[in-house]
């Protein structure tokens, strides 16, 4: 082990030690009041304890501490209603306790309760879905995207399930969700929304917008339409499907001399005029920015067995993490649109990449996280998962440790 996957270790070790005890972990009151709950895996409990199972599943931490915080993630009744979603609630919980699960009786009896309050809550979901897209009406951000939305359950069953009826009726909706709605004469992309990127009525936002990011764009229904084909779970469409986003994609890719990039989203005027060759001069994050569409990409290629595709996604990656512009707009740590976030993309991409061709840009990158966890103390962070401690903990352990066989810490990323 490198002298800098060592510091990765022994300081995602660190965090996980501060992370022991709940009644003794304090998480920041000014967030969403579903993103406060224990069941949140972005900003509560649920999260923690995902950290802590990965840390136990690779023989780096102890059952108990990950027992315990499994515990207190569901010390509360869970929401299994229309507010329910991947990242809180009954979904949040059924994905953790299927990470956690060391055999096939393990936590047996809450998965099952979850999945089937789960199954309950995207049945529903689909129906309305479908209804609007019957009536031509354009969908929320909500309705679809990875965080709050159908692409969030369709990863949760895809996981869990991935034979069952409802996994294919959700992979189905996706397949939907890329066609232009019924008689738009624009034939805009079914996933064109009138809301802004905050997902609301603006008028800044005159004709809304299309968003191509990981938690609230097209990248992650096309990472988890990817992910299916290449486990060979699959609906009619299904390829061309991927073939329709990828060509959006594609027509709407920006090559400048540091590299490829894809803006944030396309308002009205920005999908007329195309693309141009200026430098990015956005965050690389995962969220939103270039590490991420690059992995949903990445996954694409191997789905489609498309050594093109998949070596443009890669070069893409290593463009992104040599360009120092880039990486100067980065100013938070967390796994969001932070360095923890922009170290695993970069540590997926490179698993999956013929010869490790990032594993010095790795180095590099987790070096800087590491540095500027030093500087900025990291016990002032949110313990939480998206922006906080677990999530840097998590990038790091997984940096220097890899990930253990099962159903993958990041399913909740749409990375894996």
């Amino acid at each position: 082990m490198t002298t800098i996957r060592i510091r990765a270790h022994t300081t995602a070790r660190t965090i996980l030690d501060d992370l022991t005890d709940p009644d003794h972990v304090r998480f920041r009151p000014d967030k969403p009041a579903l993103r406060q709950r224990p069941s949140s895996v972005g900003g509560g409990a649920a999260g923690v304890a995902l950290a802590h199972i990965e840390a136990a599943r690779t023989g780096h931490g102890p059952w108990e501490s990950a027992r315990t915080w499994i515990a207190r993630a569901l010390s509360e009744p869970v929401n299994g209603t229309s507010t329910a979603t991947l990242w809180a609630g009954a979904p949040a919980l059924g994905l953790l306790t299927a990470v956690a699960a060391t055999s096939p009786t393990h936590l047996a009896r809450a998965r099952a309760r979850l999945g089937e309050a789960t199954t309950r809550l995207t049945r529903h979901r689909l129906y309305q879905a479908h209804t609007r897209i019957d009536r031509g009406q354009r969908p929320s951000l909500a309705e679809f995207d990875l965080t709050q939305g159908l692409t969030g359950l369709a990863i949760y069953h895809l996981h869990t399930h991935p034979e069952a009826p409802i996994t294919r009726q959700a992979l189905a909706y996706l397949v939907r969700l890329s066609l232009p709605l019924p008689d738009d004469p624009h034939q805009l992309p079914g996933w064109w929304t009138e809301h802004s990127p905050h997902n609301r009525l603006d008028p800044d936002f005159p004709g809304g917008h299309l968003n191509l990011g990981v938690a609230h764009g097209i990248a992650a229904p096309l990472a988890v339409l990817s992910l299916a084909l290449r486990h060979r779970v699959t609906v009619d469409g299904h390829t061309d499907a991927i073939g329709r986003i990828l060509d959006v994609l594609d027509t709407r890719r920006h090559t400048g001399p540091r590299g490829t990039w894809w803006p944030y989203y396309l308002s009205p005027q920005r999908w007329e005029s195309g693309p141009t060759n200026a430098a990015c001069e956005q965050r690389p994050t995962w969220c939103y920015g270039t590490p991420g569409l690059a992995r949903a990409q990445q996954l694409a290629a191997i789905a489609l067995n498309d050594p093109g595709r998949r070596a443009r996604a890669e070069k893409t990656m290593a463009d992104c993490l040599r360009d120092a512009f880039q990486l100067d707009t980065l100013a938070d740590l967390g796994l969001c649109h932070g360095w923890a976030g922009l170290l695993h993309c970069a540590w997926r991409i490179n698993a999956d990449a013929p010869d490790a061709p990032l594993a010095q840009d790795l180095d590099r990158i987790a070096a800087t996280l590491l540095d500027r966890l030093e500087v900025d103390d990291h016990h002032d962070l949110d313990p939480e998962f998206l922006d906080g401690r677990a999530g840097i903990a998590l990038a790091l352990h997984t940096y220097a440790n890899g990930t253990a066989a099962g159903v993958p810490w990041d399913a909740h990323l749409a990375l894996a």
